[in-house]
């Protein structure tokens, strides 16, 4: 079954700085802080790398081996691996929702992170005491119209770069921003470190506290190993679909989790001692980041300002490099319907953005934050459906087909890039975990976060 010859990425370091620039983003930055420190800190951690390494790898690796070979959509790929049987193309629909929900979400606090970088830019920052950034950020993100316009801009740019198509939009904009966002975050480590006070930040990330890990926190630690490495939704299918033909799918494999496991840590370091340093909670919620930073940018003086606007700009063009993935998954499936990719790009957008004005309206106390489904606001319910139900709900199923129906000549004959590359880790180390380990993990952790 060979894979297709259409667009795709031109090197193995741009399909690992696209896949990675997917993977890290603010799943990593924004939402493993304070997922991290609402659970216990380094007892979370544990779990995270865990769940990162046995489980999350294993699915990239799963996803990438599917989508090569088949060079389709989720929607498509996995009926054509089970030869045309219709039923399982239910499956990728399944990851496509989830994706879709995803990115709505994602383009708020993308919104959020953009409207930060213009406050960085014009002073407002600067302006404000330390003491009412709390007050400043929930005046902002429970507004009618700044987090909508924001949002809306930030998905017109996610907009013109899939329209630029695979190599020239995605592997481009990826090999740009993702090196000069690991640099800025090594410097923001390094004076979160110089803190007073910030040792008991590093401990509080570091010391394990299994008392506060509930079942809760350890369905939300696979969830957030699932999110930050977008598997379990169908991107990685659709990446998967786009390597090069000789690329080593464990390699890259490796190369992604480690630059995503290195990001959540390096995030950790840069907001965990700082909290501590200035007092803050370190269970504050979606909102840490833009309360507990932007007091770090003051502590520096006069280059405050300008680490600010940097950082936020950086942290939004991070974000841009996952919320391009989510909603390139979505255009290459509507294109595969012989929709054009320019007009397939602007009707998922046009899509995507009307629920995820609704979850703005819905944050904190928005006009719309009365209107509830199951108890919860819709921006809170769309977190938790996407943090922690979906995406281990859809890599169950990947991961069962790829273990159980999938033939293993196509697994073989893929990961070796047709007997060109030894995969000597097959029997002993993947295989096992695809078919075993992976499944009952998942399915474990799911029934446990059901029960509590």
């Amino acid at each position: 079954m060979a894979t297709k010859t259409g667009e795709g990425f031109s090197s193995s370091f741009g399909a690992i700085m696209a896949a990675a620039g997917s993977a890290v983003g603010l799943g990593n930055i924004w939402r493993f802080p304070y997922i991290c420190g609402k659970y216990g800190g380094g007892a979370f951690l544990l779990v995270y790398i865990f769940f990162v390494i046995f489980i999350g790898m294993i699915l990239m690796m799963s996803e990438f081996v599917i989508g090569r070979r088949t060079g389709e959509d989720p929607m498509k790929a996995y009926p054509k691996l089970m030869h045309h049987r219709p039923g399982w193309k239910f499956v990728g629909l399944a990851g496509l929702i989830t994706c879709f929900l995803i990115l709505a979400i994602y383009l708020v606090i993308s919104g959020w992170t953009l409207n930060y970088f213009w406050e960085s830019l014009t002073g407002t920052l600067a302006g404000i005491a330390d003491g009412d950034f709390g007050t400043h950020f929930n005046e902002f993100a429970s507004s009618v119209w700044r987090p909508v316009i924001f949002l809306v801009l930030f998905l017109v740019f996610t907009t013109i770069v899939i329209i630029g198509g695979v190599e020239k939009g995605i592997e481009r904009v990826s090999k740009l921003l993702m090196p000069i966002l690991v640099v800025l975050l090594l410097v923001l480590c390094v004076r979160s470190l110089t803190l007073e006070g910030a040792s008991a930040g590093v401990a509080y990330l570091f010391q394990p506290d299994f008392s506060k890990l509930t079942g809760e926190g350890i369905l939300a630690a696979l969830g957030q190993a699932l999110f930050s490495l977008s598997v379990g939704m169908g991107v990685m299918i659709v990446y998967g679909s786009y390597l090069p033909v000789d690329d080593n799918i464990l390699k890259t494999s490796v190369w992604i989790t480690v630059c995503d496991f290195a990001i959540a840590i390096l995030s950790g370091i840069a907001i965990f001692p700082a909290v501590f340093a200035c007092g803050q909670d370190p269970t504050g919620g979606p909102g840490l980041v833009y309360q507990v930073l932007p007091m770090v940018f003051n502590s520096l003086g006069g280059i405050g300002r300008l680490f600010s606007i940097v950082f936020f700009l950086l942290l939004a063009l991070a974000a841009l490099t996952s919320a391009i993935s989510l909603l390139e998954a979505l255009t290459q499936w509507l294109s595969s319907e012989k929709v054009g990719r320019t007009a397939s790009a602007i009707l998922m957008s046009a899509a995507v953005v009307l629920l995820a004005v609704a979850a703005s309206l819905s944050f904190g106390d928005g006009i719309w934050s009365g209107f509830k489904l199951g108890g919860m606001q819709l921006f809170d319910l769309l977190d938790k459906l996407t943090g922690t139900i979906l995406p281990p709900v859809c890599a169950l199923m990947t991961i069962l087909f790829f273990g159980w129906f999938m033939k293993k000549d196509d697994i073989i004959d893929e990961l070796s890039n047709h007997g060109t590359v030894k995969i000597g880790y097959f029997n002993v180390f993947y295989y096992f975990l695809a078919r075993f380990v992976a499944p009952l993990a998942l399915l474990i952790v799911l029934i446990s976060g059901l029960i509590n």
